[in-house]
């Protein structure tokens, strides 16, 4: 990954000529990532410095919420959609100071090395930490689910697992008929993550959904093929059978394993 400090030192220099603003304290005009970020890392305590000092502070937190979503874009050219890994998640305590000293050196002009060369020797192991770092992750990701599921099938004893590895727990028994991947279902449903994060749920926006079954992921497709009409079950969902390793916006992260409560209220042919 190479950091583009030379635009970063650009955009300051401009702002400090008067020609561009370094950031804008209209909400609205913040990008939405960084928009993330900032609400992750709000503290209630005071200000590190005085006012007089605090604009220099200031500066140094937009260069580095910029430097955080370029990590974010690299993540996703990579085909990681976006989620909340950052350099907490990506380095050691050790590494981070190494990091800040790398960018420290360059903000001051102390470095003793040329970064061109730098970057060109070691840019490609950059790229392998990073996607070794990204990979261990997704890793952790999925065992947490392999864990979730093994929990889930042990405090429900009338919980099934599918060949595919689906697990189903009927909640309440329909008595109509049961819908193929060519027919539109009407549903409600409330979707959450392992830890219990709610990222989609028709429950609480009120109004059920109507779609086509062949259209939807293949957990889903599986589980309502179980169900038959008027029937309320529990789907927990393996990454595999769900958005994989790619994971779904910003809502679903990569190798996550899903947990719906599904409500058939109507078969269409």
């Amino acid at each position: 990954m190479r950091i583009n400090m030379t635009s970063i030192l650009a955009v300051l220099a401009a702002s400090a000529r008067g020609r561009v603003a370094a950031f804008s304290t209209t909400r609205s005009k913040i990008p939405a990532a960084a928009r993330s970020l900032v609400t992750r890392n709000m503290a209630t305590g005071p200000m590190p410095y005085d006012d007089d000092k605090m604009p220099i502070y200031a500066l140094g937190m937009n260069i580095g919420l910029q430097i955080s979503q370029q990590v974010r874009a690299v993540r996703r050219v990579a085909s990681r959609a976006q989620s909340t890994t950052d350099f907490k998640t990506l380095l050691e305590e050790d590494e981070l100071e190494i990091l800040l000293k790398g960018f420290g050196d360059i903000v001051t002009g102390e470095n003793s090395a040329n970064p061109m060369e730098v970057l060109q020797k070691y840019g490609p192991a950059v790229n392998q930490l990073l996607r070794e770092r990204m990979d261990g992750i997704l890793d952790r990701v999925k065992k947490d689910g392999e864990e979730f599921i093994a929990g889930f099938l042990d405090c429900n004893e009338e919980a099934v697992k599918t060949d595919s590895g689906l697990v189903y727990y009927s909640m309440k028994e329909g008595d109509g008929a049961s819908p193929t991947k060519a027919d539109e279902v009407e549903v409600h449903y409330h979707g959450t993550l392992t830890d219990g994060t709610v990222f989609d749920s028709s429950v609480d926006r009120g109004a059920t959904i109507k779609f086509k079954l062949g259209q939807v992921i293949q957990g889903w497709q599986e589980g309502l093929a179980m169900m038959k009409e008027g029937g309320k079950a529990t789907l927990v969902i393996p990454s595999d059978l769900a958005y994989g390793d790619a994971g779904s916006g910003g809502a679903v992260p990569p190798g996550a394993t899903l947990k719906f409560e599904v409500e058939l209220f109507k078969v269409n042919p």
